[in-house]
């Protein structure tokens, strides 16, 4: 772990933490170990945590009971500002990670919906004009109304300008191209663009446009000659969850994909998440984006 692209909080038991740092040579390197299970920091952080849900029904006792899980108590001590971050989820469900971002640092001003975006890092020499796309929401929100889809690629647009920097040119995804097609779905993605562009209306955005349309110049050529996309997203708003995450990892295990997240958009302070699968570099790579997300 490279030490100087953030600075590592770990919680766990010292000893068995200090010992599989050392198997993995990083003994020297200065971590801060917390252990979950002291018996001052349980009482510090059910305090807290009966202070933020108390009014939700949470006694003391149960609070107590709740933060003895490590996943909450790093969530906390991000919503108190001891840490600028969390990073966790590779032994735990998308679900557990956003009840505990939920419950310890609450969503953002004026957001109503939790979502997540995966960013798809594409291989060196895949020839396209950006090098990172954002898919979302590919974990959260199964079926969203107009509204939600708005706000999901609200947040995915604010996100992206922190974690990547470059300018937000974003495809709502359908089964149709600018009413080649209708259909229910289509029309709620319809509507979606309509809410988005009245949020951000200084944003690139076009739909409803199929994933060719939004990702090729020349089939947006002759589909969607008029989109100001021209074939060149880089944000893709799926319709639906379920679109969403099979997208991501068939992109992910066919077309040789890195699939980073899912990065959890609309909460207060970053709280991510990892897949079940995430590797090391993951783990890594999701820390540094973590740490561009913090104020």
């Amino acid at each position: 772990m490279n030490t100087s692209l953030f600075v590592p909080i770990l919680l766990g038991k010292e000893d068995e933490v200090r010992e599989e740092l050392d198997v993995l040579g990083l003994a020297d390197r200065a971590l801060t170990v917390l252990d979950p299970n002291d018996p001052e920091r349980l009482s510090r952080l059910s305090q807290a945590l009966h202070q933020l849900r108390g009014h939700r029904g949470v006694t003391l006792e149960e609070a107590h009971h709740f933060v003895e899980d490590p996943l909450l108590q790093a969530a906390l001590m991000v919503g108190l500002g001891e840490a600028d971050g969390s990073v966790s989820g590779c032994v735990r469900t998308t679900g557990d990670v956003i009840r505990a971002g939920l419950w310890g640092v609450g969503v953002a001003h004026a957001i109503t919906t939790v979502s997540s975006s995966f960013y798809m890092v594409l291989p060196s020499g895949h020839g396209r004009a950006h090098d990172v796309l954002t898919f979302t929401d590919a974990g959260v929100v199964p079926d969203p109304t107009p509204s939600q889809l708005a706000e999901i690629a609200v947040a995915a647009v604010r996100a992206r300008e922190r974690i990547v920097g470059d300018e937000p040119r974003v495809a709502f995804l359908s089964y149709s191209t600018l009413g080649s097609a209708d259909g229910p779905s289509v029309e709620r993605v319809r509507e979606a663009v309509a809410i988005f562009r009245s949020l951000l209306p200084g944003v690139t955005a076009e739909g409803e446009l199929q994933a060719d349309a939004a990702l090729s110049p020349e089939v947006a050529l002759t589909k969607a000659p008029s989109s100001a996309l021209a074939g060149d997203a880089n944000i893709l708003v799926f319709p639906d969850l379920n679109s969403a995450n099979i997208a991501y990892k068939l992109v992910q295990h066919l077309g040789g994909v890195r699939a980073l997240g899912p990065i959890l958009q609309g909460l207060r302070k970053p709280c991510n998440d990892l897949s079940r699968g995430a590797s090391i570099e993951d783990i890594l790579l999701v820390g540094c984006i973590t740490a561009l997300m913090a104020d």
